[in-house]
């Protein structure tokens, strides 16, 4: 599976920004696409999660409310919008490909090179 994320840009805080990441080769149903993000001197964090065939999301209590996960299976893009965006967001984002409902960065096997987020206040 090859992941190539896009959509990160320079936003005030309260702003909003929709990320995508287009993935190739195998998206089997039990696959799990998630997004993460890492700060500068930080490690990287799950954001949120959604399972390939049944559209099941799973949410970081620090973005839940504001960040929405959706897929669209005819087009392979796992897309993150991101609304009332804060300067804690700024981050690198990342998406990545797994099988479990997990927040945990062992848990995902394949990772897309990441789009930065920066959230101006």
């Amino acid at each position: 599976v090859q992941l190539q994320a896009s959509g990160g840009g320079l936003v005030q805080a309260g702003g909003s920004l929709r990320l995508s990441c287009a993935a190739s080769g195998r998206t089997l149903t039990s696959n799990v696409m998630g997004w993460f993000r890492q700060a500068p001197g930080k490690e990287r964090e799950f954001v949120a999660s959604i399972r390939w065939g049944s559209g099941t999301t799973f949410y970081a209590d620090s973005v839940k409310g504001r960040f929405t996960i959706s897929r669209d299976r005819a087009k392979k893009t796992v897309s993150l919008q991101m609304n009332s965006l804060k300067p804690e967001d700024t981050a690198v984002y990342y998406c990545a490909v797994g099988q479990h409902m997990s927040g945990l960065t062992s848990d995902y096997r394949y990772w897309g090179q990441g789009t930065q987020v920066t959230v101006s206040s």
